[in-house]
């Protein structure tokens, strides 16, 4: 089965939390704090693999964890940290956030990746809160939680040459005369229902092996996703260039192809600007070639230059190769991916002390803010000493009177990240 749509869910480990330990020697009555911190947890990457053509690999397993961070022991020893998690995707897949709908990477070039989940950092051992006037601090940090979320990932095949044209057209058929492919063929219209891909022969002399891939057939409607339209005509968008094969043998050939003209230019209007040769097929039956003069002096009109061929008995196939020759370029730029750098999105973390106060739907106080919820995140509430740390912190950046301006009573709930804390004057509640 091809696969070429999935959505997954990827979970980055949790930083390990730091150690609050202290050094216990036999002649070191007072020993200091020696705890050690916690590991980074691991990050999920997104690579391209050449070896994979599809996203079959993600039709059962949609949920992917990468592992935490090891927490920190005494002596200053670190936890060790998480492995990442790398999963191999085919050329051509795009990362969207699927709450969003924002591009995170487009991955085009064998070996490109992206990190898709960051992993939590790990927690501080108590020896980073030691001062001049606070020797034995028992607070240590949690370690992060790891990012996590759903991804939607959808492929688009990279092909030199793509053959596009209504059920039943016979690229399948071209395909399976001008390359090594053995696509499944009838004379019935949806016999290909996924994406064939073949490597193209243009001669002895010619040293470039364009790939072809036979996209299965567009009916009317199919940019507005009618039939299986917006997966197979997202396929066209990464080709060089493209072959329009027409059914010659059709009632109305004119008619069959302005359907697909129209159904490219209402996806994209750019898929016309591609280079395209319009391949008149089935010259072997007789309606076709008698509807061949009058279609190819409509094309001509139209400043294209069609070839008659039958793909089934191999007529005109010499021309079908060399205009293909023709229109594809040199060796070296064919070497290459038709878009070799891909896109990644970069995003910039925010760690400013910037924050807003929010009411929720149930009368609940939400605080929003990346600083303040990543410092929430790493404390500790059932140790006193960090609880009052975290008092401290949301007072010296002004949160604690925002939340008292914004009416704020003993007894309601704060949320602040996915820590919930009971306000009371002093000191807060973990709840």
């Amino acid at each position: 089965m091809f696969l070429d749509r999935v959505k997954i869910w990827v979970r980055a480990g949790d930083g390990g939390d730091g150690a609050a330990t202290f050094r216990q020697e036999a002649h070191v009555p007072r020993g200091g704090p020696d705890g050690g911190d916690g590991g980074r947890g691991g990050s999920v990457y997104l690579q391209v693999d050449a070896g994979q053509t599809t996203l079959r690999d993600f039709n059962h397993r949609h949920h992917f964890r990468a592992t935490p961070g090891g927490r920190g022991t005494k002596a200053r020893r670190h936890g060790k940290a998480g492995d990442d998690l790398v999963l191999d995707v085919p050329p051509g897949t795009a990362v969207y956030d699927d709450g969003s709908g924002a591009l995170v990477a487009d991955l085009v070039a064998v070996g490109q990746s992206t990190m898709v989940a960051r992993g939590g950092r790990g927690g501080l051992g108590n020896t980073h809160f030691k001062t001049s006037t606070h020797q034995a601090p028992k607070h240590a940090q949690k370690g992060e939680p790891g990012a996590e979320g759903w991804l939607r990932l959808e492929l688009r095949l990279i092909a030199d040459i793509g053959l596009v044209g209504l059920p039943n057209a016979g690229k399948s058929t071209v395909l399976a005369a001008v390359t090594a492919a053995t696509p499944r063929i009838a004379d019935y219209p949806f016999t290909t229902l996924e994406p064939n891909l073949g490597v193209m022969d243009l001669g002895d002399e010619d040293e470039r092996r364009p790939t072809i891939a036979d996209v299965p057939g567009l009916i009317e409607g199919a940019s507005t996703g009618a039939g299986l339209g917006h997966a197979f005509l997202r396929h066209v968008e990464r080709t060089r260039i493209l072959v329009h094969v027409v059914d010659g043998s059709a009632r109305d050939a004119e008619w069959d192809y302005e359907v697909i003209r129209e159904e490219l230019r209402a996806h994209d209007p750019a898929l016309l600007d591609k280079p395209m040769l319009v391949a008149f097929n089935k010259m072997d039956l007789p309606p076709a070639a008698e509807a061949w003069p009058a279609f190819r002096r409509a094309r001509v009109a139209d400043g294209l230059d069609p070839v008659a061929i039958s793909a089934a008995h191999g007529e005109g196939l010499a021309e079908f190769r060399a205009r293909v020759a023709d229109l594809l370029p040199d060796a070296s730029e064919l070497a290459e991916p038709p878009e070799p750098s891909g896109v990644v999105v970069h995003t910039i973390e925010a760690m400013g002390d910037g924050f807003a106060v929010e009411l929720d739907g149930d009368g609940a106080f939400r605080v929003r803010g990346t600083w303040i919820e990543r410092i929430a995140a790493q404390t500790n509430f059932d140790v006193e000493e960090s609880a009052e740390r975290f008092q401290r912190d949301l007072a010296r950046f002004g949160i604690d009177a925002e939340l008292r301006r914004a009416g704020i009573a003993a007894g309601d709930l704060v949320r602040i990240g996915g820590t919930e804390l009971e306000w009371e004057a002093q000191p807060w509640e973990h709840s």
